[in-house]
């Protein structure tokens, strides 16, 4: 299955940048990034908070059928411009990750197609590829595609 979700990750940078089209009008694809309980269904995680505009804090949680969290994470939105752009920290609260940048940006193609770009920018480069060693690009593959599934019905 070809992943639709693209990855560029250039040798000896502390960033990455990963783009992805998606057969949604760019508020579809907004929203699904702005409220938690889309973004509950699409990460299948817990969303604790989502406070969707500058300066708002986010926290999700995972955890496995036994209740045990396997995975937490927060950070806070320092831009939020509806249907632009999302500047937001992200941390790992149980696995020693140092925190990274997220810059996300989404373009209208047409009325009825968009594109997310999304730049992260790690504390070193090291970081970046101790994340890249993890199933990152096919985990964000999969999310996304759920994410379409999931908001082409509330087209």
């Amino acid at each position: 299955m070809e992943k639709k979700t693209k990855i560029n990750a250039e040798d000896n940078r502390h960033d990455l940048t990963i783009t992805r089209e998606f057969d949604l009008p760019v508020e579809l694809l907004f929203k699904a990034y702005e409220e938690p309980e889309i973004v509950a269904q699409w990460m299948g995680t817990k969303v604790i908070k989502l406070e969707s505009k500058k300066y708002g804090a986010w926290e999700f949680e995972t955890s496995d059928p036994n209740g045990n969290v396997v995975f937490k994470a927060n950070g806070v939105i320092h831009d939020f411009v509806p249907n632009e752009r999302i500047v937001r920290t992200f941390e790992m609260d149980n696995i020693n990750f140092a925190p990274q940048l997220e810059f996300l940006e989404f373009e209208k193609l047409t009325n009825e197609t968009s594109k997310l770009t999304m730049q992260i920018i790690y504390k070193s480069i090291e970081h970046r590829t101790n994340q890249l060693k993890l199933p990152f690009a096919q985990g964000l593959n999969m999310a996304h595609n759920r994410l379409e599934e999931i908001v082409t019905k509330l087209k």
